[in-house]
């Protein structure tokens, strides 16, 4: 376990100390956009194209890894939509406290976490697990989140924003431009590669700072009192249950014949075990949930993970 400790501390370290620096006020609060922008269109980006394109395409179109994991997304949503609406929540809060309950932090801390654990070869289901979540999964819940509105705003006009919104995301280009170069087995010239490398080298360390300023400015903005009950079941959910749920239908596909290997089943429950996506809660504020719930499931399962995740990769690796 100290083994493990040892890997992971330094990612968790990086998000606490981009927490502490924003609380004390290091780091100005108009600087943090600066940041997110830097790490969404050009750092994550860079190196999202480079592990697509030096991932054989046949991981990237992984249907059995696509399907398990959608599944497990589908019934977590489900399931967390199911018990909101029970405690009262319209449908909006309902969309967001699901969707932050199933979008683990796949991009920002994921991929740069998995691949110093596991190597090289978990690069091709994250980018499958983070394709699906980007694609998929935000859209049927914003889409969820408009069910209040059916009338004059309901869910055609959310599908329409959730679309829009993917358009101008660049992860999603920039991982179908990494499969293009794969199956094309295309390489950028040499200056253009470097150039690439070098911001995809930054990607790590800048998006993990990123995400400690992103919820210290949501503890910073949010002076709204919310109930534990309210975020702590979604967060546990999302660190215990989740994993577990991607463990148990990895483990029945391939007994059904799915061609999935036991070093992937690794990678789809490692990334379920992530913390909650920082940015589920920007997606929040633009379509007027329940900032502050979201922003604590997050804090929670982010400060959680550093034990949770870590006992996870200890249990399977």
């Amino acid at each position: 376990m100290l083994s493990v400790l040892a890997v992971t501390f330094p990612f968790f370290a990086l998000v606490l100390c981009g927490y502490l620096a924003t609380r004390a006020g290091a780091l100005a609060l108009a600087a943090i956009g600066g940041l997110n922008g830097f790490v969404l269109y050009f750092a994550l980006p860079a190196m999202l194209y480079r592990f697509g394109a030096q991932t054989p395409i046949a991981q990237l179109l992984d249907a059995s890894v696509a399907g398990v994991y959608l599944l497990a997304a589908a019934l977590l949503v489900g399931a967390t939509a199911a018990w909101a609406r029970r405690t009262g929540l319209n449908w909006n809060d309902t969309a967001f406290t699901a969707l932050v309950t199933a979008f683990p932090n796949t991009g920002f801390m994921g991929l740069p976490l998995l691949l110093a654990l596991l190597g090289p070869a978990s690069a091709g289901p994250t980018i499958v697990v983070l394709t699906v979540d980007l694609v998929v999964t935000s859209s049927a819940c914003i889409a969820l989140s408009r069910l209040d509105g059916a009338g004059a705003h309901g869910m055609g006009v959310a599908l329409r924003k959730a679309l829009a919104g993917m358009a101008v995301n660049p992860m999603p280009w920039s991982i179908a431009l990494g499969a293009l170069a794969s199956w094309l087995q295309w390489r950028l010239p040499g200056p253009i590669d470097k150039t690439i490398a070098m911001l995809a080298d930054a990607a790590s360390p800048v998006a993990l700072f990123t995400i400690g300023t992103v919820l210290a400015r949501s503890q910073i903005n949010q002076h709204e009192w919310v109930p534990a009950r309210q975020y702590w079941p979604p967060a546990l959910v999302k660190l215990v249950a989740h994993p577990l749920l991607v463990w148990a239908l990895a483990h029945g596909a391939a007994a059904l014949g799915a061609p999935i290997e036991p070093t992937t089943v690794v990678v789809l429950v490692l990334l379920a075990a992530l913390p909650s996506a920082s940015n589920v809660s920007l997606l929040a504020e633009r379509f007027q949930a329940h900032g502050g719930r979201v922003a604590r499931i997050i804090l929670v399962s982010t400060v959680l993970a550093f034990l949770s995740f870590s006992a996870f990769v200890a249990l399977l690796t």
